[in-house]
């Protein structure tokens, strides 16, 4: 019986998806190309006219003839449309990094379980023939001890601008390194240096203890004169070398160290070429996917592999003290010594896989869950709970004793006061399991929720809204409104600074005691500062040291 042909779609054709559409259909197995430049739909119809174009990602989706998707797209879509097409019961190969942060990639992982599909990672390196030796002389023993492993991954060639060269370029080298040692590293530093674009860094040089004593440094830039692809591996028996860029790709040097008048000397040998398989590793990548797709077995570069290489970069990253790109700030620098950016408290606990801004304080006995997003400078007082998913701008501050719910949304500069609950669903019952029901509750900016108030869940507290203590709020509350009783009611309005809004004058104009600025109903129920623009932080108050905040966004 012949072999099912397996039909894949590649998504994005661009400066590394145009080899995998090369590959697969000398494989036989590109079906459909997606991608929104014109262009490349022309190079499709005239090298391909048997493959079918598309600039929509859904018309792939909903292709029940497709069995995969292989994705060529920018680093910060991966999460998204990766978990999108294992929920449309596809097999999926993503170029690295398999996402841009530890929780995603987790998720990924399970969802990939849960439909029973294939989630491979790209990192291309581990189907070279060079690596593949390398793996077998490292567990042969034939290089001895290792001592010290090293990658110089260096070029003047293509400089991305969305994602720095740590995310770019080193991906494959951790892969690499983490494969030759079989183990992860306990210690991790990085340095490097942004050149071209504030934040996006062009250099950077990471540096490895591993448990088993073996230290390591990946060195990657994207601004050097020449282009350099060297894997290094000190043994105490042999050295290894893999050039990518030579012509004989992998070279044995049997060098020794002997001792002489208790003096080290350097004892060296004749190098010796490894003869190697010619195999593009590109296409043993491609071939390893289809034989996965159709066999079921497990990818050698598998989601949980991807999560592995993600984690060491996120560590990397962390020691780098940035949050260029999109990229979270993750609990794992924890973990490998770099000093966290927030505060908490000893008693207080922090689930691995969540992300807390830089000044924010965890005070005693509080937990935030695997999941959570919370912004800048927040304050969370005793026994404070921030459950899985929820998300928390900046200069939030909740007082003893609250609950945040998964579902709930909370913008910059909201206040929670003591003991206020926010619920997520409105028929709860302990017997029925309603965790798919969860609503969203919005806190917009500046909204203060007095103690022992409760939000009843799917409702939006408008900007600058004040709830008062003990109230209930079951619907969308207006921006500026004062809201009192069971069930709440508007009861006058509130300006951004917190003062109760005496009646209008014969303008319509209200004017807040404290800042002087003015409001006016524009429409009956809905009031606006009309010396401000709606979507502008509070000007910086020399008196008070309140600072501008960004704004929020969901």
């Amino acid at each position: 019986m012949a072999e099912k042909t397996i039909q894949v779609a590649v998504v994005g054709m661009g400066y590394w998806g145009k080899n995998l559409v090369r590959n697969l259909h000398a494989l036989d197995a590109l079906a459909v190309v997606c991608d929104d430049d014109p262009d490349r739909r022309v190079i499709v119809e005239q090298q391909y006219p048997s493959v079918r174009f598309t600039p929509d990602f859904h018309d792939v989706l909903a292709d029940k003839a497709l069995d995969a998707v292989m994705l060529a797209t920018p680093a910060a879509t991966h999460g998204e449309m990766t978990k999108a097409a294992l929920e449309a019961g596809k097999d999926v190969f993503v170029e690295k990094p398999l996402a841009l942060d530890v929780v995603d990639a987790d998720e990924l992982i399970a969802l990939a379980d849960k439909h029973q599909r294939i989630l491979m990672v790209g990192h291309i390196l581990r189907y070279h023939p060079a690596v593949i030796r390398l793996m077998e002389l490292v567990n042969d023993g034939a290089l001895g001890k290792l001592e010290y492993v090293y990658s110089n991954r260096l070029n003047m060639g293509k400089i991305r601008t969305e994602e720095n060269i740590l995310w770019s370029f080193a991906p494959h080298d951790v892969s690499v390194m983490l494969a030759l040692l079989g183990e992860e590293p306990t210690q991790v530093t990085c340095q490097g240096g942004a050149y071209l674009n504030t934040g996006i860094y062009d250099v950077t040089m990471s540096q490895f203890v591993f448990p088993s004593g073996v230290r390591g440094h990946i060195f990657v830039s994207w601004l050097h004169p020449f282009k350099e692809q060297r894997l290094v591996l000190v043994g105490s028996e042999k050295m290894a070398v893999f050039d990518d860029t030579a012509e004989d790709k992998l070279v044995l040097y049997p060098h020794r160290v002997q001792w002489k008048g208790r003096v080290p000397t350097a004892v060296k040998a004749a190098a010796e070429a490894d003869s190697l398989e010619p195999r593009e590793p590109l296409r043993a990548e491609c071939e390893h996917f289809l034989d996965c797709v159709r066999t079921r077995r497990r990818p050698t570069t598998d989601g949980s592999e991807g999560l592995r290489v993600l984690k060491v970069l996120q560590a990397c990253h962390e020691a780098l003290g940035v949050a260029a790109g999109g990229i979270p700030r993750p609990k794992r620098a924890e973990i490998v010594g770099v000093k966290t950016p927030y505060y908490a408290h000893p008693t207080a606990c922090i689930d691995e896989g969540c992300e807390i801004g830089e000044g924010t304080k965890i005070w005693h006995f509080s937990h935030v869950m695997k999941g959570a997003r919370i912004g800048r400078r927040c304050s969370f007082g005793q026994n404070t709970n921030v459950d899985r998913d929820v998300v928390i701008g900046d200069n939030v501050k909740v007082q003893n004793n609250v609950s945040i719910y998964t579902g709930a949304v909370i913008e910059d500069d909201v206040f929670l006061g003591p003991s206020c609950v926010l619920t997520n669903v409105t028929n709860p019952r302990s017997q029925v399991v309603r965790r798919s029901l969860y609503e969203k509750t919005l806190l917009k900016r500046g909204a203060s929720i007095g103690a022992n108030a409760t939000i009843v869940c799917g409702v939006t507290v408008g900007r600058y809204a004040f709830v008062a203590a003990g109230a209930v709020v079951s619907r969308d509350v207006p921006d500026y409104a004062l809201m009192v009783g069971v069930p709440a009611r508007r009861a006058g309005w509130m300006s951004r600074h917190g003062h109760r809004l005496k009646d209008p004058d014969a303008d319509g104009i209200m004017v807040c005691p404290e800042s002087s600025y003015r409001y006016r109903e524009t429409t009956p129920g809905v009031l606006r500062c009309i010396d401000l623009d709606e979507d502008a932080p509070l000007p910086e108050d020399k008196a008070t040291g309140l600072r501008p905040y960004d704004s929020f966004k969901t």
